[in-house]
Protein backbone atom coordinates (compact mmCIF):
# COMPACT_ATOMS: atom_id res chain seq x y z
CA UNK A 1 0.00 0.00 0.00
CA UNK A 2 1.21 3.51 -0.79
CA UNK A 3 2.38 5.82 1.96
CA UNK A 4 0.19 8.94 2.15
CA UNK A 5 1.90 10.60 5.12
CA UNK A 6 2.97 13.53 2.93
CA UNK A 7 -0.69 14.59 2.67
CA UNK A 8 -0.56 15.76 6.29
CA UNK A 9 -3.77 13.97 7.30
CA UNK A 10 -4.03 12.18 10.64
CA UNK A 11 -5.81 8.95 11.57
CA UNK A 12 -7.34 8.28 8.15
CA UNK A 13 -8.48 5.08 6.47
CA UNK A 14 -7.56 5.32 2.80
CA UNK A 15 -9.54 3.77 -0.04
CA UNK A 16 -7.15 4.05 -2.97
CA UNK A 17 -8.23 4.06 -6.63
CA UNK A 18 -11.22 1.84 -6.07
CA UNK A 19 -12.85 0.08 -9.01
CA UNK A 20 -16.26 1.22 -10.25
CA UNK A 21 -17.88 -1.73 -8.49
CA UNK A 22 -16.18 -0.88 -5.20
CA UNK A 23 -17.06 2.82 -5.48
CA UNK A 24 -20.69 1.96 -6.15
CA UNK A 25 -20.75 -0.27 -3.08
CA UNK A 26 -19.35 2.58 -0.94
CA UNK A 27 -21.81 5.08 -2.43
CA UNK A 28 -24.72 2.84 -1.48
CA UNK A 29 -23.40 1.94 1.98
CA UNK A 30 -22.67 5.61 2.75
CA UNK A 31 -26.17 6.56 1.51
CA UNK A 32 -24.64 9.22 -0.76
CA UNK A 33 -27.48 8.99 -3.28
CA UNK A 34 -29.63 6.39 -5.00
CA UNK A 35 -29.61 4.27 -8.12
CA UNK A 36 -32.06 5.04 -10.91
CA UNK A 37 -33.98 2.39 -12.84
CA UNK A 38 -31.10 1.39 -15.13
CA UNK A 39 -28.48 1.27 -12.35
CA UNK A 40 -26.88 4.70 -12.86
CA UNK A 41 -26.04 6.25 -9.48
CA UNK A 42 -27.64 9.65 -8.78
CA UNK A 43 -26.40 12.28 -6.33
CA UNK A 44 -27.47 15.73 -5.20
CA UNK A 45 -24.74 18.34 -4.80
CA UNK A 46 -26.60 20.38 -2.18
CA UNK A 47 -27.23 24.09 -2.48
CA UNK A 48 -24.47 24.43 -5.08
CA UNK A 49 -25.58 22.95 -8.39
CA UNK A 50 -22.89 24.79 -10.33
CA UNK A 51 -19.48 26.33 -9.79
CA UNK A 52 -18.84 29.23 -7.40
CA UNK A 53 -16.70 31.53 -9.57
CA UNK A 54 -16.72 34.38 -7.01
CA UNK A 55 -15.06 32.07 -4.48
CA UNK A 56 -12.06 31.09 -6.61
CA UNK A 57 -8.61 32.43 -5.62
CA UNK A 58 -4.92 32.13 -6.46
CA UNK A 59 -2.12 32.69 -3.96
CA UNK A 60 -0.28 35.87 -4.97
CA UNK A 61 3.42 35.04 -4.93
CA UNK A 62 6.46 34.76 -7.19
CA UNK A 63 6.85 33.70 -9.90
CA UNK A 64 3.18 32.97 -10.82
CA UNK A 65 1.93 36.44 -9.87
CA UNK A 66 3.84 37.85 -12.84
CA UNK A 67 1.85 35.73 -15.31
CA UNK A 68 -1.66 35.73 -13.86
CA UNK A 69 -4.17 38.27 -15.16
CA UNK A 70 -5.52 39.57 -11.84
CA UNK A 71 -9.07 40.87 -11.55
CA UNK A 72 -12.62 39.68 -10.92
CA UNK A 73 -11.92 36.31 -12.55
CA UNK A 74 -8.52 35.65 -10.97
CA UNK A 75 -8.69 36.96 -7.41
CA UNK A 76 -5.74 36.79 -5.06
CA UNK A 77 -5.18 35.79 -1.46
CA UNK A 78 -2.07 35.79 0.71
CA UNK A 79 0.10 32.78 1.38
CA UNK A 80 -0.78 33.11 5.09
CA UNK A 81 -4.52 32.84 4.39
CA UNK A 82 -3.90 29.85 2.13
CA UNK A 83 -2.03 28.09 4.95
CA UNK A 84 -4.92 28.81 7.32
CA UNK A 85 -7.48 27.34 4.89
CA UNK A 86 -5.28 24.36 4.12
CA UNK A 87 -4.98 23.62 7.83
CA UNK A 88 -8.80 23.75 8.16
CA UNK A 89 -9.21 21.43 5.17
CA UNK A 90 -6.71 18.92 6.53
CA UNK A 91 -8.44 18.96 9.92
CA UNK A 92 -11.79 18.26 8.21
CA UNK A 93 -10.37 15.30 6.27
CA UNK A 94 -8.46 13.84 9.23
CA UNK A 95 -10.00 11.04 11.29
CA UNK A 96 -12.20 10.01 8.34
CA UNK A 97 -12.55 7.42 5.62
CA UNK A 98 -10.79 9.13 2.72
CA UNK A 99 -10.99 8.31 -0.97
CA UNK A 100 -7.81 8.95 -2.94
CA UNK A 101 -8.00 8.86 -6.72
CA UNK A 102 -4.89 9.24 -8.88
CA UNK A 103 -5.45 10.28 -12.49
CA UNK A 104 -3.83 11.93 -15.49
CA UNK A 105 -4.87 15.17 -17.15
CA UNK A 106 -3.75 15.18 -20.79
CA UNK A 107 -3.53 12.32 -23.30
CA UNK A 108 -0.22 13.63 -24.70
CA UNK A 109 2.71 12.07 -22.83
CA UNK A 110 4.70 15.28 -23.42
CA UNK A 111 2.03 17.49 -21.88
CA UNK A 112 0.07 15.47 -19.31
CA UNK A 113 -0.01 16.13 -15.56
CA UNK A 114 -0.43 13.60 -12.75
CA UNK A 115 -3.10 14.66 -10.25
CA UNK A 116 -4.05 13.23 -6.85
CA UNK A 117 -7.59 13.90 -5.59
CA UNK A 118 -8.41 13.51 -1.89
CA UNK A 119 -12.15 13.38 -1.12
CA UNK A 120 -14.48 12.47 1.73
CA UNK A 121 -17.23 11.10 -0.54
CA UNK A 122 -17.07 7.99 -2.70
CA UNK A 123 -19.18 9.71 -5.37
CA UNK A 124 -16.60 12.49 -5.74
CA UNK A 125 -13.90 9.85 -6.33
CA UNK A 126 -16.30 8.27 -8.82
CA UNK A 127 -16.70 11.64 -10.57
CA UNK A 128 -12.92 12.04 -10.82
CA UNK A 129 -12.53 8.48 -12.12
CA UNK A 130 -15.06 9.27 -14.85
CA UNK A 131 -13.68 12.65 -15.84
CA UNK A 132 -9.91 12.16 -15.95
CA UNK A 133 -7.63 9.68 -17.67
CA UNK A 134 -7.47 6.42 -15.74
CA UNK A 135 -3.91 5.09 -15.17
CA UNK A 136 -3.18 1.41 -15.68
CA UNK A 137 -2.33 -0.78 -12.67
CA UNK A 138 1.30 -0.63 -13.76
CA UNK A 139 1.25 3.18 -14.00
CA UNK A 140 -0.29 3.44 -10.53
CA UNK A 141 2.68 1.60 -8.99
CA UNK A 142 5.01 4.50 -9.82
CA UNK A 143 2.44 7.31 -9.75
CA UNK A 144 3.97 10.53 -8.45
CA UNK A 145 1.51 13.46 -8.34
CA UNK A 146 2.40 16.79 -9.93
CA UNK A 147 -0.59 18.37 -8.22
CA UNK A 148 -2.86 17.55 -5.24
CA UNK A 149 -6.52 18.52 -4.74
CA UNK A 150 -7.89 18.44 -1.18
CA UNK A 151 -11.67 18.34 -1.50
CA UNK A 152 -12.88 19.22 2.01
CA UNK A 153 -16.37 20.14 0.84
CA UNK A 154 -17.87 19.93 4.35
CA UNK A 155 -15.39 22.54 5.61
CA UNK A 156 -16.43 26.21 5.59
CA UNK A 157 -14.54 29.39 6.40
CA UNK A 158 -16.53 31.17 9.14
CA UNK A 159 -13.99 34.03 9.11
CA UNK A 160 -14.57 34.89 5.44
CA UNK A 161 -15.59 38.51 6.14
CA UNK A 162 -12.56 39.13 8.34
CA UNK A 163 -10.39 37.43 5.71
CA UNK A 164 -11.82 39.67 2.96
CA UNK A 165 -13.35 36.77 1.00
CA UNK A 166 -16.71 36.55 -0.74
CA UNK A 167 -18.38 33.79 1.28
CA UNK A 168 -17.82 30.70 3.43
CA UNK A 169 -16.94 28.79 0.24
CA UNK A 170 -13.34 28.72 -1.00
CA UNK A 171 -11.62 27.19 -4.03
CA UNK A 172 -7.96 28.12 -3.75
CA UNK A 173 -4.89 27.35 -5.87
CA UNK A 174 -1.28 27.53 -4.75
CA UNK A 175 0.68 27.21 -8.00
CA UNK A 176 4.11 27.09 -6.36
CA UNK A 177 3.08 24.36 -3.89
CA UNK A 178 1.02 22.52 -6.54
CA UNK A 179 -2.01 22.30 -4.25
CA UNK A 180 -5.70 23.18 -4.57
CA UNK A 181 -8.23 23.15 -1.73
CA UNK A 182 -12.02 23.08 -2.01
CA UNK A 183 -14.26 24.00 0.90
CA UNK A 184 -17.97 24.63 1.36
CA UNK A 185 -19.24 23.30 -1.98
CA UNK A 186 -20.04 19.70 -2.93
CA UNK A 187 -20.28 20.40 -6.68
CA UNK A 188 -18.07 17.94 -8.58
CA UNK A 189 -17.38 20.37 -11.42
CA UNK A 190 -15.08 22.38 -9.14
CA UNK A 191 -12.51 19.57 -9.37
CA UNK A 192 -12.84 19.24 -13.13
CA UNK A 193 -12.62 22.95 -13.88
CA UNK A 194 -9.99 23.52 -11.20
CA UNK A 195 -7.53 21.26 -13.01
CA UNK A 196 -8.57 22.82 -16.32
CA UNK A 197 -7.62 26.21 -14.87
CA UNK A 198 -4.21 24.84 -13.95
CA UNK A 199 -3.65 23.38 -17.43
CA UNK A 200 -4.58 26.83 -18.79
CA UNK A 201 -1.74 28.21 -16.67
CA UNK A 202 0.93 25.56 -17.37
CA UNK A 203 0.56 24.86 -21.09
CA UNK A 204 0.70 28.35 -22.68
CA UNK A 205 3.95 28.99 -20.79
CA UNK A 206 5.33 26.03 -22.80
CA UNK A 207 3.93 27.53 -26.04
CA UNK A 208 1.11 24.96 -26.10
CA UNK A 209 -2.50 26.04 -26.50
CA UNK A 210 -5.09 24.97 -23.94
CA UNK A 211 -8.68 25.16 -25.17
CA UNK A 212 -12.25 24.99 -23.87
CA UNK A 213 -13.56 23.02 -26.83
CA UNK A 214 -14.74 19.63 -28.02
CA UNK A 215 -13.01 17.73 -30.82
CA UNK A 216 -13.71 14.91 -33.25
CA UNK A 217 -12.04 13.33 -36.26
CA UNK A 218 -13.34 11.92 -39.55
CA UNK A 219 -12.41 8.73 -41.38
CA UNK A 220 -9.80 10.62 -43.41
CA UNK A 221 -8.11 11.97 -40.28
CA UNK A 222 -9.61 15.47 -40.60
CA UNK A 223 -9.90 16.98 -37.13
CA UNK A 224 -12.55 19.55 -36.13
CA UNK A 225 -12.64 21.68 -32.98
CA UNK A 226 -15.89 23.04 -31.52
CA UNK A 227 -15.68 26.06 -29.21
CA UNK A 228 -18.76 27.27 -27.37
CA UNK A 229 -20.17 28.25 -23.99
CA UNK A 230 -22.74 26.24 -22.09
CA UNK A 231 -25.97 25.67 -24.01
CA UNK A 232 -24.50 26.28 -27.48
CA UNK A 233 -24.40 22.60 -28.50
CA UNK A 234 -20.69 21.92 -28.07
CA UNK A 235 -21.17 18.44 -26.61
CA UNK A 236 -24.14 17.50 -28.79
CA UNK A 237 -22.64 18.61 -32.12
CA UNK A 238 -19.23 17.03 -31.56
CA UNK A 239 -20.88 13.68 -30.74
CA UNK A 240 -21.38 12.44 -34.29
CA UNK A 241 -21.93 8.77 -35.29
CA UNK A 242 -19.87 9.36 -38.46
CA UNK A 243 -16.85 10.80 -36.65
CA UNK A 244 -14.74 9.58 -33.74
CA UNK A 245 -15.03 11.68 -30.58
CA UNK A 246 -11.67 12.83 -29.22
CA UNK A 247 -13.28 14.69 -26.31
CA UNK A 248 -16.24 16.87 -25.41
CA UNK A 249 -14.83 19.79 -23.41
CA UNK A 250 -11.11 20.37 -22.77
CA UNK A 251 -8.16 19.96 -25.12
CA UNK A 252 -4.55 20.91 -25.69
CA UNK A 253 -2.77 21.67 -28.96
CA UNK A 254 0.95 21.02 -29.01
CA UNK A 255 3.49 20.32 -31.77
CA UNK A 256 2.08 16.83 -32.31
CA UNK A 257 -1.56 17.90 -32.66
CA UNK A 258 -4.76 17.82 -30.59
CA UNK A 259 -5.19 15.86 -27.35
CA UNK A 260 -7.96 15.50 -24.80
CA UNK A 261 -7.25 16.59 -21.22
CA UNK A 262 -9.90 14.22 -19.92
CA UNK A 263 -11.01 10.61 -20.00
CA UNK A 264 -14.73 11.27 -19.77
CA UNK A 265 -17.61 13.58 -20.63
CA UNK A 266 -19.77 15.91 -18.53
CA UNK A 267 -23.00 16.51 -20.42
CA UNK A 268 -26.04 18.60 -19.56
CA UNK A 269 -29.15 16.42 -19.27
CA UNK A 270 -31.97 18.95 -19.01
CA UNK A 271 -34.62 17.95 -21.59
CA UNK A 272 -32.34 15.18 -22.86
CA UNK A 273 -34.04 13.50 -25.82
CA UNK A 274 -32.88 10.08 -27.10
CA UNK A 275 -33.94 11.06 -30.64
CA UNK A 276 -31.85 14.24 -30.75
CA UNK A 277 -28.90 13.06 -28.66
CA UNK A 278 -28.87 9.24 -28.85
CA UNK A 279 -25.18 8.81 -28.02
CA UNK A 280 -25.38 10.84 -24.80
CA UNK A 281 -28.65 9.19 -23.80
CA UNK A 282 -27.12 5.74 -24.32
CA UNK A 283 -24.06 6.73 -22.26
CA UNK A 284 -26.21 7.08 -19.13
CA UNK A 285 -25.82 3.61 -17.71
CA UNK A 286 -23.91 1.75 -14.98
CA UNK A 287 -20.63 3.59 -14.03
CA UNK A 288 -22.06 6.94 -15.20
CA UNK A 289 -22.96 9.43 -12.46
CA UNK A 290 -26.05 11.67 -12.58
CA UNK A 291 -26.17 14.98 -10.68
CA UNK A 292 -29.27 16.79 -9.41
CA UNK A 293 -31.78 14.99 -11.62
CA UNK A 294 -35.33 14.21 -10.47
CA UNK A 295 -36.42 10.58 -10.24
CA UNK A 296 -39.99 9.43 -10.75
CA UNK A 297 -41.64 6.95 -8.37
CA UNK A 298 -40.43 4.02 -10.47
CA UNK A 299 -36.84 5.42 -10.25
CA UNK A 300 -36.74 6.43 -13.93
CA UNK A 301 -35.22 9.85 -14.63
CA UNK A 302 -37.44 12.80 -15.52
CA UNK A 303 -35.00 14.71 -17.70
CA UNK A 304 -37.54 17.52 -18.25
CA UNK A 305 -37.77 18.32 -14.52
CA UNK A 306 -35.63 21.36 -13.66
CA UNK A 307 -37.00 21.83 -10.12
CA UNK A 308 -33.54 21.23 -8.57
CA UNK A 309 -31.60 23.11 -11.24
CA UNK A 310 -31.41 23.80 -14.98
CA UNK A 311 -27.84 22.50 -14.74
CA UNK A 312 -28.60 18.79 -14.37
CA UNK A 313 -25.55 16.79 -15.45
CA UNK A 314 -24.14 13.35 -16.15
CA UNK A 315 -20.48 12.35 -16.05
CA UNK A 316 -19.42 9.17 -17.80
CA UNK A 317 -16.17 7.55 -18.99
CA UNK A 318 -15.58 8.28 -22.66
CA UNK A 319 -15.76 4.54 -23.34
CA UNK A 320 -19.54 4.93 -23.00
CA UNK A 321 -19.46 6.72 -26.35
CA UNK A 322 -19.11 3.83 -28.75
CA UNK A 323 -17.44 5.85 -31.48
CA UNK A 324 -14.63 7.48 -29.48
CA UNK A 325 -10.94 7.66 -30.36
CA UNK A 326 -9.19 5.34 -27.95
CA UNK A 327 -5.91 7.26 -27.66
CA UNK A 328 -7.82 10.57 -27.16
CA UNK A 329 -5.59 12.47 -29.57
CA UNK A 330 -5.18 13.25 -33.27
CA UNK A 331 -3.26 15.43 -35.70
CA UNK A 332 -3.67 19.19 -36.25
CA UNK A 333 -7.21 20.39 -37.03
CA UNK A 334 -8.53 21.19 -40.49
CA UNK A 335 -11.58 23.14 -39.25
CA UNK A 336 -12.41 25.24 -36.19
CA UNK A 337 -16.05 26.00 -35.41
CA UNK A 338 -17.17 28.71 -32.97
CA UNK A 339 -20.67 28.01 -31.64
CA UNK A 340 -22.97 30.73 -30.35
CA UNK A 341 -26.61 30.55 -29.30
CA UNK A 342 -27.68 34.04 -30.38
CA UNK A 343 -30.99 34.65 -28.61
CA UNK A 344 -31.36 38.01 -30.38
CA UNK A 345 -31.90 36.21 -33.71
CA UNK A 346 -29.32 38.39 -35.47
CA UNK A 347 -26.39 36.19 -36.51
CA UNK A 348 -26.43 33.91 -39.58
CA UNK A 349 -26.50 30.12 -39.17
CA UNK A 350 -22.99 29.91 -40.68
CA UNK A 351 -20.27 32.46 -41.49
CA UNK A 352 -16.72 32.03 -42.75
CA UNK A 353 -14.00 33.93 -40.85
CA UNK A 354 -10.52 35.01 -41.86
CA UNK A 355 -7.73 34.68 -39.27
CA UNK A 356 -8.16 38.18 -37.84
CA UNK A 357 -11.93 37.78 -37.55
CA UNK A 358 -11.29 34.44 -35.85
CA UNK A 359 -9.17 36.19 -33.24
CA UNK A 360 -11.89 38.81 -32.72
CA UNK A 361 -14.69 36.29 -32.19
CA UNK A 362 -12.42 34.06 -30.09
CA UNK A 363 -11.63 36.95 -27.77
CA UNK A 364 -15.30 37.99 -27.73
CA UNK A 365 -16.58 34.50 -26.84
CA UNK A 366 -20.20 35.51 -27.43
CA UNK A 367 -23.44 33.73 -26.67
CA UNK A 368 -26.76 34.92 -25.19
CA UNK A 369 -28.71 33.68 -22.19
CA UNK A 370 -32.44 33.41 -22.65
CA UNK A 371 -35.32 34.39 -20.40
CA UNK A 372 -36.10 31.92 -17.65
CA UNK A 373 -32.70 30.28 -17.32
CA UNK A 374 -31.64 32.54 -14.46
CA UNK A 375 -33.52 34.69 -11.99
CA UNK A 376 -34.05 38.22 -13.24
CA UNK A 377 -33.47 37.47 -16.92
CA UNK A 378 -36.67 38.42 -18.73
CA UNK A 379 -35.24 39.06 -22.19
CA UNK A 380 -32.12 37.87 -24.07
CA UNK A 381 -28.89 38.85 -22.35
CA UNK A 382 -25.54 38.95 -24.16
CA UNK A 383 -22.72 37.00 -22.55
CA UNK A 384 -19.10 37.55 -23.53
CA UNK A 385 -16.58 35.06 -22.16
CA UNK A 386 -13.07 35.47 -23.58
CA UNK A 387 -11.73 32.40 -25.40
CA UNK A 388 -15.11 30.73 -24.76
CA UNK A 389 -13.95 29.95 -21.23
CA UNK A 390 -12.86 33.09 -19.38
CA UNK A 391 -13.61 31.79 -15.85
CA UNK A 392 -10.89 29.16 -16.34
CA UNK A 393 -8.19 31.32 -17.93
CA UNK A 394 -5.53 32.48 -15.43
CA UNK A 395 -3.46 34.28 -18.10
CA UNK A 396 -4.50 37.32 -20.15
CA UNK A 397 -6.98 36.26 -22.90
CA UNK A 398 -4.70 37.62 -25.63
CA UNK A 399 -2.06 35.02 -24.66
CA UNK A 400 -4.44 32.27 -25.80
CA UNK A 401 -5.60 34.25 -28.83
CA UNK A 402 -2.02 34.83 -29.98
CA UNK A 403 -1.27 31.11 -29.73
CA UNK A 404 -4.46 30.24 -31.63
CA UNK A 405 -3.61 32.71 -34.39
CA UNK A 406 -0.12 31.26 -34.78
CA UNK A 407 -1.51 27.74 -35.08
CA UNK A 408 -4.22 28.78 -37.57
CA UNK A 409 -1.47 30.30 -39.71
CA UNK A 410 0.96 27.41 -39.40
CA UNK A 411 -1.56 24.66 -40.12
CA UNK A 412 -3.83 26.55 -42.57
CA UNK A 413 -7.00 25.97 -40.54
CA UNK A 414 -10.46 27.08 -41.71
CA UNK A 415 -12.58 28.91 -39.12
CA UNK A 416 -16.37 29.28 -39.04
CA UNK A 417 -18.98 30.90 -36.79
CA UNK A 418 -22.17 28.86 -36.30
CA UNK A 419 -25.33 30.28 -34.72
CA UNK A 420 -27.28 27.55 -32.91
CA UNK A 421 -29.64 30.16 -31.47
CA UNK A 422 -32.67 31.94 -32.88
CA UNK A 423 -33.90 33.02 -36.29
CA UNK A 424 -36.90 35.08 -37.41
CA UNK A 425 -36.90 37.15 -34.24
CA UNK A 426 -35.41 37.15 -30.76
CA UNK A 427 -36.17 34.50 -28.15
CA UNK A 428 -39.93 34.42 -27.56
CA UNK A 429 -40.69 35.63 -31.07
CA UNK A 430 -38.49 33.68 -33.47
CA UNK A 431 -37.66 29.99 -33.56
CA UNK A 432 -34.58 28.09 -32.44
CA UNK A 433 -32.37 26.83 -35.27
CA UNK A 434 -33.19 23.19 -35.84
CA UNK A 435 -30.44 20.68 -35.07
CA UNK A 436 -31.03 19.40 -38.62
CA UNK A 437 -30.15 22.79 -40.16
CA UNK A 438 -27.13 23.22 -37.87
CA UNK A 439 -25.93 19.69 -38.71
CA UNK A 440 -26.25 20.51 -42.42
CA UNK A 441 -24.02 23.60 -41.95
CA UNK A 442 -21.45 21.59 -40.00
CA UNK A 443 -21.51 18.69 -42.48
CA UNK A 444 -20.85 21.14 -45.33
CA UNK A 445 -17.84 22.47 -43.41
CA UNK A 446 -16.51 19.01 -42.59
CA UNK A 447 -16.91 17.52 -46.07
CA UNK A 448 -15.56 20.70 -47.70
CA UNK A 449 -18.67 21.31 -49.84
CA UNK A 450 -19.11 24.76 -48.30
CA UNK A 451 -16.02 25.83 -50.27
CA UNK A 452 -18.01 25.38 -53.50
CA UNK A 453 -20.62 27.93 -52.37
CA UNK A 454 -20.92 31.51 -53.58
CA UNK A 455 -20.65 33.93 -50.66
CA UNK A 456 -22.04 37.37 -49.90
CA UNK A 457 -21.11 39.86 -47.19
CA UNK A 458 -23.26 40.01 -44.06
CA UNK A 459 -23.85 43.72 -43.31
CA UNK A 460 -22.32 45.47 -40.28
CA UNK A 461 -20.51 42.34 -39.07
CA UNK A 462 -18.65 42.08 -42.41
CA UNK A 463 -18.79 38.27 -42.40
CA UNK A 464 -18.91 36.01 -45.44
CA UNK A 465 -22.12 33.94 -45.63
CA UNK A 466 -23.13 31.38 -48.29
CA UNK A 467 -25.92 32.36 -50.69
CA UNK A 468 -27.14 28.77 -50.76
CA UNK A 469 -26.18 25.61 -48.93
CA UNK A 470 -27.34 22.05 -49.38
CA UNK A 471 -29.74 20.98 -46.62
CA UNK A 472 -30.44 24.51 -45.36
CA UNK A 473 -33.45 26.59 -46.36
CA UNK A 474 -32.03 29.50 -48.37
CA UNK A 475 -34.03 32.17 -46.49
CA UNK A 476 -32.31 31.10 -43.25
CA UNK A 477 -28.80 31.91 -44.51
CA UNK A 478 -29.23 35.68 -44.29
CA UNK A 479 -31.21 36.33 -41.09
CA UNK A 480 -32.83 39.56 -42.28
CA UNK A 481 -34.91 37.42 -44.66
CA UNK A 482 -36.45 35.51 -41.72
CA UNK A 483 -37.78 38.58 -39.88
CA UNK A 484 -41.24 39.95 -40.70
CA UNK A 485 -40.25 43.44 -39.54
CA UNK A 486 -37.00 44.32 -41.35
CA UNK A 487 -36.55 47.63 -39.51
CA UNK A 488 -36.82 45.84 -36.19
CA UNK A 489 -34.17 43.39 -37.39
CA UNK A 490 -31.82 46.23 -38.36
CA UNK A 491 -32.30 47.89 -34.96
CA UNK A 492 -31.63 44.62 -33.14
CA UNK A 493 -28.59 43.87 -35.32
CA UNK A 494 -27.12 47.30 -34.60
CA UNK A 495 -27.81 46.89 -30.89
CA UNK A 496 -25.93 43.56 -30.83
CA UNK A 497 -23.07 45.05 -32.87
CA UNK A 498 -22.71 47.82 -30.29
CA UNK A 499 -22.56 45.21 -27.51
CA UNK A 500 -19.62 43.56 -29.30
CA UNK A 501 -17.87 46.92 -29.75
CA UNK A 502 -18.38 47.91 -26.11
CA UNK A 503 -17.16 44.54 -24.84
CA UNK A 504 -14.01 44.66 -26.95
CA UNK A 505 -12.94 47.99 -25.45
CA UNK A 506 -11.49 46.03 -22.52
CA UNK A 507 -8.70 44.85 -24.85
CA UNK A 508 -7.66 48.35 -25.89
CA UNK A 509 -4.86 48.39 -23.30
CA UNK A 510 -2.89 45.72 -25.22
CA UNK A 511 -1.47 45.76 -28.73
CA UNK A 512 -3.35 42.64 -29.88
CA UNK A 513 -6.67 44.10 -28.72
CA UNK A 514 -6.22 47.24 -30.80
CA UNK A 515 -5.15 45.16 -33.79
CA UNK A 516 -8.08 42.71 -33.72
CA UNK A 517 -10.73 45.34 -32.88
CA UNK A 518 -10.58 46.43 -36.55
CA UNK A 519 -12.12 43.10 -37.57
CA UNK A 520 -15.33 43.29 -35.54
CA UNK A 521 -18.69 44.89 -36.37
CA UNK A 522 -18.69 48.43 -37.78
CA UNK A 523 -21.54 50.87 -37.28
Amino acid sequence: MKNFDALGLENIKVFYNLSYEELNEHEKNNKEGESCLNGTFCVDTGIFTGRSPKDKYFVKQDPSQNYISWGKINQHITKELFEKLLKKAKKQLSGKNVYIQDAYCGASLNSRKSVRFVTEFAWQAHFVKNMFIRPTEEELKNFNPDFIVYNACKCINEDFKKDGLNSEVFVVFNIEQNIAIIGGTYYGGEMKKGIFSMMNYWLPLENKLSMHCSANVGKDGDVALFFGLSGTGKTTLSTDPNRQLIGDDEHGWDDEGIFNFEGGCYAKTINLDPNNEPEIYAAIKKNALLENVVLREDKSVDFADSSKTENTRVSYPIEHIQNHKKDLKATHPRNIIFLTADAFGVLPPVSKLNKEQAMYYFLSGYTAKVAGTERGITEPQATFSACFGEPFMPLHPTVYARLLGEKIDTHKVNVYLINTGWSGGKYGVGKRMSIKATRACINAILDGSINQCKFETFDVFDLLIPKSLNGVETTLLNPINTWNNKNEYIDTRNKLAMMFIENFKRYEDVKEGIEYSKFGPKL
